[in-house]
């Protein structure tokens, strides 16, 4: 009797009150049937929608079931959930519990909030933290980007997005697919967490942890992280990716390698512009090139890389050193150009093939184009040429210029032009010294085997004298200007770098792990969440689907081109 009342009443008004934080409602019809639904009200849309309202959440549907005394109820068709005039959910079904304060929807459902639009399949939504999740894959739509992933997680305090499993995200400037995603709305901050991969137009970015910017595209990424370009990738503890500006930095054991050119350079800190086809690299680089069954590597403070492949161009300074196995040389600075062949050392050069130091106010050595073996060697004013005959002793050759001829890498001639001299100790078969050699000539000719001298020849106005050791006083036995400078000879790869300043590298910051409470291992929500009469299974509201396969996330890690880390030591 007292339920048919209170039926009446509601037939009547279709309105109900409630109090201490009871569901109100309004409904122009109300039915019962305690067969189907015992204990519920049966609400259907007549002219308007069946409306339910609690603390700061409101909801539209044409049917529902309403379980007043659990504070419960489903709603069915068109339903419209609205929570502070900001948050408007729609779909074609959903459940609210009064006394948890939780909701969840299903069937072509959509979430608008005033940054962003997602829709799923599916949407949990625990009013209490103010968080909505979904497990069955969802796209959320912004101003910049569109966002898929399996599961996800949207704070409303934060504006947060936090995405799971298969993310890739997608906009006319950029794509990027990772495992693990969190996404600030308001400023289109996205962080990267494990093997994640940005691709745009000017490159392609992996990295481990990261930040970007999806509004201004640009990036910031640590552990592991590198970018590959058509030609080069580079590599760095930490780096720094604008896309609108087809430029990049890294910080911290950098490595640059260039497969076409067959290059890589190393550092602690590099600047690489695409548009320009050029690369800055400082804090101790060292360019290491492939060629012919050898290797020249370039050392230097800072390092200036230039030009479309094929057609590079190396400016190393100041400090600048060169070595190859049977090759080394230090200078002010080298430059060394694909397109001519040449590799010049300028100011205060000095160049050391096998036994024999030379030096001159410029050094240029000319290597072939197709098989890239040195080919001549140039050397303008003041030129000398130094070899040790023993502990005291040195073999001196001067000119104005020399010019000198390789095969196979080693030199075999070199003729010194204009004013030329020798100071040449002479020696028997046994290796005693007879005395040493004084020589002018118009030109000097030398030929080299097993890198050692074999023959001199003297063209035009020759003059000259061998003195006894004991005639000649030290300071006639060597040439106005020429120094010995064995003590720095180039002697390995390690010299190049021996004797630098030490850089304190700086610490990486501004990113921080994920945390370990982080969704991905957390139970999406808990049984006391939902009302006994939930349409859920509660078998899935304890674990999400990964923990009960007890697997972990497949990793997204990219295919990449294969880069070799090793070109060659």
């Amino acid at each position: 009797m007292n339920r048919l009342f209170f039926l009446i009443f509601l037939l009547s008004f279709g309105l109900g009150f409630s109090q201490n934080s009871q569901i109100e409602y309004e409904s122009e019809r109300t039915n019962i049937n305690e067969k189907l639904y015992p204990g519920a009200f049966i609400f259907n849309k007549v002219n308007k929608q069946v409306f339910f309202k609690h603390e700061g959440i409101k909801v539209w549907c044409d049917k529902a079931i309403f379980y007043q005394d659990e504070n419960f109820f489903k709603a069915y068709g068109n339903v419209k959930m609205i929570q502070d005039d900001t948050i408007n959910m729609r779909s074609a079904y959903a459940e609210y519990n009064g006394k948890t304060q939780f909701a969840f929807a299903s069937e072509n459902v959509v979430l608008t909030t005033p940054s962003n639009r997602l829709t799923t399949d599916s949407l949990f939504f625990d009013r209490v933290v103010q968080k909505a999740f979904y497990r069955s894959g969802g796209t959320v739509k912004d101003t910049a980007s569109t966002i898929t992933s399996i599961r996800g997680t949207y704070e409303l305090e934060n504006d947060k997005y936090a995405f799971r499993q298969n993310v890739k995200v997608t906009s006319p400037d950029y794509n990027i697919t990772t495992d693990v995603l969190d996404f600030y709305t308001n400023h289109g901050h996205a962080y990267l967490y494990g093997p994640s991969v940005v691709t745009t137009e000017n490159g392609k970015v992996y990295c481990e942890r990261g930040f970007f910017d999806t509004r201004e595209d640009f990036g910031y990424f640590v552990k592991n992280s590198r970018v590959d370009y058509e030609q080069r990738t580079l590599y760095g503890d930490s780096i720094f990716f604008d896309q609108k500006r087809s430029f990049a930095s890294a910080t911290n054991n950098i490595e640059i390698i260039d497969t076409i050119n067959r290059t890589r350079v190393k550092g602690h800190y590099a600047e690489v512009y695409k548009e320009k086809d050029s690369v800055i690299i400082t804090k101790n680089p060292l360019a290491s090139t492939y060629q012919e069954n050898d290797s020249i590597h370039i050392a230097s403070d800072t390092m200036m890389i230039t030009g479309v492949p094929d057609k590079r161009i190396v400016r190393a300074y100041p400090d600048a050193r060169l070595f190859k196995s049977d090759l080394s040389g230090k200078a002010d600075s080298i430059h060394s150009s694909q397109v001519t062949g040449h590799t010049r050392l300028i100011t205060n050069p000095i160049l050391w093939s096998a036994n024999s130091q030379v030096t001159g106010d410029t050094i240029m050595l000319t290597s072939n184009l197709e098989t890239e073996k040195l080919d001549s060697l140039k050397v303008y004013y003041n030129s000398f040429m130094v070899q040790k005959d023993s502990i005291d002793g040195l073999n001196q050759i001067k000119g104005k210029e020399l010019f000198g001829l390789f095969e196979n890498n080693e030199l075999t001639e070199a003729h010194f032009i204009k004013n030329a001299e020798t100071i040449y100790y002479s020696r028997n078969e046994e290796g005693d010294l007879i005395g040493i050699d004084k020589t002018l000539a118009s030109s000097i000719k030398i030929e080299f085997k097993d890198k050692e001298v074999t023959d001199m020849y003297y063209y035009n106005n020759v003059s000259g004298n061998t003195y006894p050791e004991t005639e000649l006083p030290p300071n006639a036995r060597t040439f106005r200007g020429m120094e010995w400078r064995g003590d720095e000879k180039i002697k390995s790869k390690a010299d190049l770098l021996s004797n630098r300043p030490e850089f304190n590298l700086p610490i990486i910051k501004g990113l921080k792990d994920l945390e370990k409470n982080d969704s991905l291992t957390q139970p999406f929500y808990k049984q006391k969440d939902l009302n006994e009469k939930s349409s859920l299974k509660k078998i899935d509201t304890v674990l999400n689907p990964i923990q009960k396969k007890n697997k972990s996330l497949k990793s997204i890690k990219p295919k990449l081109k294969k880069v070799p880390k090793k070109i060659d030591e």
